[in-house]
């Protein structure tokens, strides 16, 4: 990981589509190592393979987090979406809280949405939402 990265992109690595031979995972590392490096404003990205991500059934699967953040998680993904995944950094950098809705995000995005985790918080039993 890059020293200076605040933001940080996970990529499955064990993902294959069903039936298929080829793991997309590393190939797509590559493709976007490639095109964030050709964009200096998203520098504060690292890129980075992951052993597998348990987004199974929707191969291959990508994630975004960043401190403070909300993270994403993205399924059925392959090379040809690495335009929308570069357009959702854009945007997820910008993010104070990384919150955006459906709409906001990359049309080849919207529908491989898998989950959208709300950033780790310190929980106390004076500020606590629910009831034990």
């Amino acid at each position: 990981m890059n020293r200076q990265s605040t933001h940080h992109i996970s990529v499955c690595l064990s993902c294959r589509p069903k039936g298929g031979a080829v793991r997309p995972g590393p190939d797509l590392i590559g493709r976007l190592r490639a095109a964030l490096g050709e964009d200096d404003g998203l520098a504060a990205f690292d890129v980075s393979g992951a052993a597998c991500m348990a987004g199974c059934t929707r191969p291959c699967t990508v994630a975004y987090h960043a401190p403070g953040k909300a993270s994403y998680l993205f399924g059925g993904l392959t090379s040809e979406e690495t335009g929308a995944l570069v357009e959702f950094a854009r945007l997820y950098q910008q993010l104070r809280d990384g919150w955006c809705s459906s709409v906001d995000r990359p049309a080849g995005l919207r529908h491989a949405t898998l989950a959208r985790i709300p950033a780790a918080m310190a929980a106390s039993s004076e500020n606590a939402d629910c009831a034990s």
